[in-house]
C-alpha cells in the first residue's frame, strides 16, 4: 500500500484519505460511473422494492450460517484454539494484497483448520485497482498456492468507500472481471463471491448488480453494518435490518449477474474506552453488554430471515470490536460465551418462525426434538417461567425462578411439554 493510503494497525483498515487534492481529483474522474450508478438505481431500487413481497425464503442450514472472522498473524496459536472452543464450521480470513509475502502463512494457518470452511477476503489496494495484469499475477499467485484449500474468495472489499483503493464501480467491475477471467481460463472449479459493499448504500449494490461488464458472481457479499443506528432493531429511512436483508436478497433474485446466495461477510459494533483500536470514533461505541447483545440479535434477526447463507462476525481477536481482547494477554469477553453457546445451540437448528409484538421478539426453533424459543424485549417485561419451561442465559447459565425477566439480552426457553400442548408465551 503506498502513498497517499495508509494502513491502520489498530482499527485493522485504511487510514482517512488526507491527501484532499487527490481525493478530489479521482472523485471528479469517477463522476461518468457516478452518473450511471444513479442512473441504475432509480430505475433498480424502485422495481426491487416493488418485487419484496413476493421474494421467498430459502432454507439457510445452520450448521453453514454462523462463521467467524480471524485474523492469521495475531495470535495465532490462541486463534487456532478459540475458533475450535467456539465451534464454528466456517472461519474468514483477510489477505492484503500488497502483503503476499505473508500468503505461506496464511496457507500454514488454514492448514491447521481440517474440515473447515474457509472464505478468504482478499484486501485490494491502489496498486492492484489501477494495474489489472499486477492483479491478475497476485490473484495466481494466491489461487494456486491456496488450492484446495479455500471455499470462496471474496474478491475485493468495502469497494464505496475511497480509503480503501476504490473510486466508482467501474473500477470495481474492472477489477472483479479480472479475477472472473481466470477463474474461467485456469480455475474452473473456485467460487468468487463480491460485491462487498458496506453499509445501507444499496445503490452502489445494484450498479454492481446491473451492469454490461462481463463477469458473474458465484454469491453476493456484503458488509451489512448497522453500528451507527445502535440496536439492530433500529431503523434507517424506515429499514430495519430485517427490512434491509430483505431488500438485498430482492436485489439477488432479481440479477442475472449471481446464483441465489447471499454472505454477510463482515459486521461488528465497537467497543467503548477502547481508542485508538475502535474503528469509529467513542460516539458510535457502545459498552461490552450492548456489544454482546446486539451481537446476538443481529444474529438472530439474520437467521429468521431465511435469506442470508452466512454471517461473519469481525472479528474473533481485536481490542476495540472483537470477542476477544489481547491487550493483556487473551481475555474472553462476555460475549465470546455467548457467541459459542449461540453455535453450540443453534448450529442443528431447523427455523421455524419469528413473532414480533410490541416490540417483544421469540425467534422459534427445533432443536434436537424440542421447541427452542429465543426471547428478548427492548422494553423489559417479565414472564411466568412454567414447569415446563428449561431456561439459560445468553452465555448457557442456568436461570431458575417463578418470573423471568425479559430483556435486551435474549435468553433461551426450551419447552419440553409434549408437542400439540398449548403454551402461552406472551
Amino acid at each position: 500500500m503506498k502513498a497517499p493510503f495508509t494502513w491502520d494497525i489498530y482499527s485493522d483498515q485504511p487510514a482517512q484519505l488526507k491527501d484532499k487534492t487527490y481525493k478530489k481529483r479521482m472523485r471528479k474522474a469517477a463522476l461518468f460511473s457516478l452518473s450511471k450508478t444513479i442512473f441504475t438505481a432509480l430505475i433498480v431500487l424502485p422495481l426491487s422494492l416493488v418485487a419484496m413481497p413476493f421474494v421467498k425464503r430459502k432454507e439457510i442450514q445452520s450448521r453453514d450460517f454462523f462463521s467467524i472472522g480471524a485474523d492469521f498473524e495475531r495470535e495465532p496459536e490462541a486463534s487456532l484454539a478459540l475458533i475450535e472452543e467456539l465451534g464454528t464450521q466456517r472461519v474468514l480470513l483477510r489477505i492484503k494484497l500488497w502483503e503476499l509475502d505473508k500468503l505461506t502463512l496464511c496457507k500454514e494457518f488454514i492448514e491447521q483448520l481440517p474440515g473447515k470452511k474457509i472464505t478468504l477476503k482478499i484486501l485490494q489496494d491502489r496498486e492492484h485497482v489501477e494495474d489489472l495484469e499486477l492483479l491478475e499475477k497476485s490473484l495466481r499467485e494466491i489461487f494456486t498456492t491456496l488450492h484446495g484449500l479455500v471455499e470462496m474468495y471474496e474478491i475485493g472489499s468495502t469497494i464505496n468507500r475511497a480509503k480503501w483503493g476504490f473510486f466508482s464501480v467501474d473500477e470495481y467491475s474492472h477489477f472483479f472481471q479480472t479475477a472472473y477471467r481466470l477463474k474461467q481460463k485456469e480455475f474452473p472449479n473456485l467460487t468468487l463471491i463480491g460485491s462487498g459493499v458496506i453499509d445501507f448504500e444499496y445503490h452502489f449494490t445494484a450498479h454492481t448488480l446491473f451492469n454490461f461488464t462481463n463477469y458473474k458472481f458465484d454469491a453476493l457479499s456484503a458488509l451489512l453494518y448497522v453500528d451507527r443506528r445502535g440496536a439492530p432493531e433500529n431503523t434507517q429511512l424506515g429499514f430495519a435490518l430485517s427490512d434491509k436483508i430483505a431488500w438485498l436478497s430482492t436485489l439477488v433474485w432479481l440479477s442475472p449477474k449471481v446464483k441465489q446466495k447471499l454472505h454477510i461477510t463482515e459486521v461488528n459494533w465497537p467497543i467503548s474506552n477502547t481508542a485508538p483500536y475502535a474503528p469509529t470514533s467513542e460516539y458510535e461505541c457502545v459498552s461490552e453488554s450492548h456489544y454482546r447483545d446486539y451481537m446476538l440479535r443481529y444474529y438472530f434477526l439474520t437467521f429468521a430471515s431465511q435469506q442470508v447463507d452466512s454471517l461473519s462476525w469481525h472479528q474473533l481477536i481485536a481490542p476495540g470490536y472483537g470477542l476477544v481482547d489481547n491487550r493483556k494477554g487473551v481475555h474472553k469477553r462476555e460475549a465470546f460465551y455467548s457467541y459459542k453457546y449461540m453455535v453450540q445451540t443453534l448450529k442443528e437448528a431447523q427455523f421455524l418462525r419469528l413473532d414480533i409484538k410490541r416490540d417483544y421478539y421469540i425467534l422459534q426453533c427445533w432443536v434436537d426434538e424440542k421447541l427452542l424459543q429465543i426471547h428478548w424485549s427492548l422494553k423489559e417485561t417479565s414472564l411466568q417461567n412454567e414447569d415446563f419451561f428449561d431456561v439459560y442465559s445468553s452465555t448457557g447459565e442456568r436461570i431458575q425462578g417463578t418470573k423471568l425477566t425479559i430483556s435486551s439480552t435474549p435468553i433461551y426457553i426450551f419447552i419440553t411439554k409434549a408437542v400439540g400442548e398449548k403454551v402461552n408465551c406472551i
